[in-house]
């Protein structure tokens, strides 16, 4: 059963996510919340695997939530969705930095919201590495002013090299072409990434990439 809540300052919106998703088999809505407070206090007291979350909303708003959320290591289960009726780049970037597994707009077909739920609640990311790569290059500048490196102590030589590719938006398979690595050991190798630099999932590790400058605008590593 997937636990699902909802974060949104209007209760029409909540009303209708919550019939849409109460009415699919393995998914339960579990919480409603109306500003960024109350989505953080919901989490914590919910935990569920899933929090849709709009970003406008007042008393701290998603963004600030979603940061709240993605901090607290008692809550590194509950993956977020950030559902707006803002497409802005600037919107989707912020809300992937501050640690969203996904971003949809509001007019979403039902069918893709669900997707969604049912995506980011397995671990995966909604957005492509690849549509993570474009977003994080139109706000670089806050990403590559003074890049970090401290964080790829922990990696080995041939994970850094990795994590550059997982940073240019590859796949396991085109990872693995490149390096001259099996599908598997590729996947192996963004498995024990993941894990040592406790990124939440893909996304996040593209972000590293930007951050230690491992990737830069417009550049693709190797």
């Amino acid at each position: 059963m997937i636990r699902v809540a909802i974060a949104d300052d209007q209760q029409l919106i909540r009303g209708g996510f919550r019939a849409l998703l109460a009415s699919e088999p393995g998914i339960e809505v579990v919480g409603e919340a109306g500003s960024g407070v109350e989505a953080v206090e919901l989490v914590r007291a919910q935990r569920p695997d899933v929090i849709l979350m709009d970003i406008r909303m007042p008393d701290g708003d998603g963004l600030w939530a979603t940061e709240q959320i993605t901090a607290d290591p008692d809550l590194v289960a509950t993956r977020i969705v950030v559902v707006t009726t803002f497409e802005l780049d600037e919107y989707v970037a912020r809300a992937i930095r501050a640690g969203a597994s996904g971003f949809l707009v509001k007019d979403t077909e039902p069918v893709e919201l669900i997707r969604a739920v049912r995506v980011v609640a397995a671990g995966e990311a909604l957005l492509s590495p690849g549509v993570t790569r474009r977003l994080l290059e139109r706000v670089s500048h806050d990403l590559t002013a003074a890049p970090d490196t401290r964080r790829l102590a922990v990696l080995t030589a041939r994970e850094q090299e990795v994590l550059g590719l997982v940073g240019a938006g590859l796949t396991n398979d085109e990872i693995g072409t490149r390096l001259h690595l099996s599908p598997l050991t590729a996947k192996t190798h963004v498995s024990r990434i993941m894990s040592k630099l406790a990124a939440r999932d893909r996304v996040q590790l593209v972000i590293v990439a930007y951050e230690t400058g491992l990737v830069a605008p417009g550049r693709s590593p190797g």
